[in-house]
């Protein structure tokens, strides 16, 4: 029983100091971020790498999710009489919903993942501290950028997902289904209110930020070794994704 308890106790300990290091990686980071000197040029090369890297599977994810939420929804809407309904049910699950989710967890399998074994790689060959030798700060010159660039370019993929996620519903609901195109989109103008636009976003913000922040911190902290990066890039991805689903409800129960 005492050794149960011990242990017990020795992974909370763990559990409380991995939070606190994490805590003063992104402290340190914001203390960073707001200091010259600035370098637009890698936080343009992040966004890319992030953004625009990440497009095609965010659009191909946002189509097919459209679509099947279309399917789905018209014959459950038409076991009660209410397909006209069709449209704002596609795009409100879209927009506060599938749309922040999805485009979150797309971002970490693509670009979360590649940020931690990159900078877990440069930890391993010892290039952060060649780094610290030349009197270069990494995490002004290597974690400030990508983290600056996730908060700004996963609103944007949110919005892009929503769009054409919604995009997707059309298709199944008026090129297969044959709904009218006007009460498709009629129906979207007057239900969709500007506070269901605002949390999408908000989700987009947060995600982005949890996506990068976890992410390179795992990298940035990853063991010696080819295995230290594996479990660091698997830890990054499990811990970004689960943190995205736990946001999600809160944000979601904080914006009704």
């Amino acid at each position: 029983m005492t050794s149960t308890l011990v242990r017990m106790g020795a992974a909370t300990l763990d559990v409380l100091q991995e939070m606190g290091r994490m805590a003063i990686f992104l402290l340190t980071v914001a203390s960073l971020a707001f200091s010259p000197p600035f370098r637009p040029r890698n936080l343009l090369k992040q966004m890319h790498f992030i953004g625009n890297r990440s497009l095609f599977v965010i659009m191909l994810t946002a189509t097919f999710a459209g679509m099947v939420l279309a399917l789905q929804g018209f014959y459950t809407l038409s076991r009660f009489g209410a397909e006209a309904m069709l449209g704002p049910a596609v795009a409100l699950t879209m927009i506060r919903e599938l749309g922040p989710v999805l485009t979150g967890l797309m971002v970490t399998a693509r670009a979360g993942s590649a940020l931690t074994t990159e900078l877990g790689i440069m930890r391993i060959r010892e290039q952060l501290d060649a780094m610290k030798s030349m009197g270069i700060n990494p995490m002004r010159y290597l974690v400030v950028p990508r983290i600056q660039a996730g908060i700004l370019v996963v609103p944007l993929l949110t919005a892009v997902f929503d769009v054409i996620g919604i995009w997707g519903g059309y298709l199944v609901s008026v090129e297969l289904l044959g709904m009218s195109s006007g009460t498709y989109f009629g129906n979207i103008e007057t239900k969709v209110e500007t506070m269901d636009i605002v949390t999408s976003l908000v989700k987009g913000l947060t995600f982005g930020l949890i996506i990068t922040w976890v992410c390179t911190f795992m990298g940035y902290h990853a063991q010696r070794g080819a295995e230290g990066v594996g479990k660091a890039t698997t830890g990054a991805v499990v811990m970004s994704s689960v943190l995205i689903l736990v946001c999600d409800y809160f944000i979601t129960a904080a914006m009704l």
